[in-house]
């Protein structure tokens, strides 16, 4: 596999085992709309993408911790 194949496996594999799917396409969407993201490449937006909803589910993840 070239390089960014195995980037997209890998996000594609982490957001599947935390059961992120919805999130993660909501997150793509709404950047599609954003003059941001707009132009920036797909290995880039999925990139940030997969960032910020693995970011939130952590910081989700912890809180209930924490309340626990």
């Amino acid at each position: 596999m070239g390089h960014y194949e195995d980037l997209w496996y890998e996000i594609h594999d982490d957001i599947n085992n935390r059961g992120l799917n919805e999130e993660f396409e909501a997150q793509l969407k709404k950047m599609r709309s954003q003059d941001k993201h707009k132009y920036k490449e797909v290995r880039d937006r999925w990139s940030y993408a997969h960032t910020k909803v693995v970011k939130l589910f952590d910081k989700k993840i912890s809180n209930k911790k924490a309340l626990n």
